[in-house]
C-alpha cells in the first residue's frame, strides 16, 4: 500500500478505493436482505468478474475500458437513441367486391365495367384487401384508370397462373 509520507497512513487514492468497495458491499448487503436470490446472484457475478480481472490483465483492461467514461472515444458504440413513436397505421375498409369472382363470371370487360363505377378509395380498398400492391405504388395513385388497370392486371395474372402447365 502506498504511504503518504505519514507513518502508517494510507494515501487518498487507496482510501477512495476502499470507500467505494465498502459502499458496494453495503448496497449488496441491502439487496441480499430485500431480495436474497437477486443479491446472491449479483454477489456471485461480481465475485467471478473481479476474480477473472485479478487473474487476467487483458480482461482487467477490457473491463476498465468498458466501465470508464472514455470508452466512447475508444470505439464503444453510443447507446441507441429512443425511437420516435410510429405513426398509427390506418386499416383500409373491406373491398366492395371480389374482383376474382366478377372476373370468373363476367371476364375482363365485366370486371372493368364494375370497377369503373367505384371511386379511387374503394379501388384502393380492393387492392389492399387482395394484396395487389406488390410494388407499393398503387396506394399513391390518384387516377381510377390506373387503379382499375392494376386490379385487372393482377386478377388476370392470378387467373392464368399455371396455364402453361395445362
Amino acid at each position: 500500500m502506498a504511504m503518504n509520507g505519514q507513518s502508517g497512513g494510507l494515501d487518498a487514492e487507496t482510501l477512495r478505493r476502499r470507500r467505494a468497495v465498502t459502499e458496494a458491499e453495503t448496497s449488496l448487503v441491502a439487496l441480499v436482505t430485500a431480495n436474497p436470490a437477486a443479491g446472491e446472484a449479483l454477489s456471485r457475478l461480481v465475485h467471478v468478474i473481479a476474480a477473472e480481472a485479478a487473474r487476467t490483465p487483458r480482461f482487467a483492461k477490457a473491463l476498465a475500458d468498458a466501465l470508464t467514461a472514455d470508452s466512447e472515444a475508444a470505439g464503444t458504440p453510443a447507446p441507441a437513441r429512443p425511437r420516435a413513436a410510429a405513426k398509427p397505421r390506418t386499416r383500409r375498409s373491406k373491398g366492395l367486391l371480389d374482383p376474382f369472382a366478377v372476373y370468373e363470371v363476367s371476364g375482363e370487360p365485366g370486371l372493368r365495367a364494375r370497377l369503373t363505377t367505384l371511386d379511387a378509395d374503394q379501388l384502393k380498398d380492393i387492392i389492399a384487401e387482395q394484396g395487389m400492391n406488390h410494388d407499393g405504388a398503387a396506394m399513391r395513385w390518384k387516377t381510377t384508370s390506373r387503379l382499375v388497370d392494376r386490379i385487372v392486371e393482377r386478377v388476370q395474372a392470378r387467373a392464368t397462373k399455371g396455364d402453361v402447365l395445362r
